[in-house]
């Protein structure tokens, strides 16, 4: 009979056997808002806070010669600064703190990878990803409209590269079309394609204060049970003009990510590791039911073994020093 055991016994035969990423395949969400040397906590996320625009050279700086390679941006503003038409994403005249930080860290760190979402739902009054009817439906064609003004002003502000997390039907196609408008402009479009209806996104929201009304995002978000419809997402969205394609949340999904990764293995496949993912493994840590970084890298090594070749996760900073 086979013995395995001979074949794991030298660490460096662990080595040979590891699936751990390395530092440039790590993706870092970072939080923006309005204001000066404004570093808030957020409750729900330990160890994760929104910076304003002038302190984040200073945050991202230590980050960086650790061998951080991209960062994804998203924008926080106060009620006040929203309305229907989410005016404050940009492409209607009007900028946020992202494309102020888009400026600042183009120039403070060349070298750096710039993503944006591009999403309507921290900007809107109402809370959705979307363009809403005045009856109160969505209005998928007023919506990628609307998505493609954003995702262009984010390019026009040195944005590398730009993610449309709304779901809306053919909003990468649209945005696509916009973007080929302007040649001097060679910015790809990385799709949260298989983006699910996930329980795991409430942290998230607290952080944007982007929990919506009237009704929930399953009319637009894919049901967790949706394995077809993930996968048929993600085909469309490559032949739209995706350059990557990614599956959101990742931990219960990992068979979507191989099956999308079997399909298309030419194709750059991104996974978002979630708020709630995040959270729920500090919780596990700090009561002491595992050794945080055990586990961190042990779904870092799963997420690498399906296939995935992009990970956006909160843990960037700790593995930045594990991964040594």
């Amino acid at each position: 009979m086979d013995k395995l055991h001979p074949l794991f016994a030298h660490p460096t035969q662990k080595l040979w056997n590891s699936c751990l990423p390395r530092k440039s395949q790590l993706v870092y969400p970072i939080f923006v808002v309005d204001g000066e040397n404004q570093k808030q906590p957020i409750n729900s996320m330990p160890n994760v806070y929104r910076y304003s625009v002038d302190l984040l050279k200073e945050f991202l700086e230590p980050l960086v010669v650790k061998g951080l390679k991209a960062v994804l941006i998203f924008g926080v503003i106060g009620n006040e600064g929203k309305d229907e038409l989410g005016s404050l994403a940009g492409g209607l005249g009007k900028e946020s703190c992202v494309h102020k930080a888009l400026r600042l860290l183009k120039q403070a760190f060349p070298q750096l990878l710039l993503i944006t979402d591009v999403c309507l739902c921290a900007y809107t009054s109402h809370g959705h990803c979307g363009i809403l009817t005045k009856d109160g439906y969505l209005d998928n064609q007023a919506s990628i409209k609307r998505l493609s003004e954003c995702a262009l002003s984010y390019a026009q502000a040195g944005a590398d590269i730009v993610a449309p997390s709304d779901m809306m039907d053919n909003r990468v196609g649209a945005i696509k079309e916009l973007l080929d408008q302007h040649p001097n402009l060679r910015v790809p479009i990385m799709s949260y394609s298989s983006k699910f209806c996930s329980a795991l996104y409430g942290p998230f929201r607290d952080v944007c204060c982007s929990a919506p009304q009237k009704f929930d995002r399953s009319s637009y978000q894919l049901p967790p049970g949706g394995r077809q419809l993930a996968l048929q997402a993600a085909e469309r969205d490559l032949k739209e003009g995706a350059g990557y394609v990614m599956v959101k949340p990742i931990t219960a999904y990992l068979d979507i990510a191989a099956e999308i990764k079997r399909r298309h293995p030419d194709t750059l496949l991104a996974c978002y590791h979630v708020s709630g993912e995040y959270s729920m493994i500090h919780a596990g840590a700090e009561k002491k039911l595992f050794d945080l970084k055990r586990v961190v890298l042990e779904y870092m090594e799963g997420f690498v073994r399906t296939g995935i070749d992009i990970i956006i996760t909160y843990f960037t900073p700790e593995l930045l020093d594990w991964l040594e």
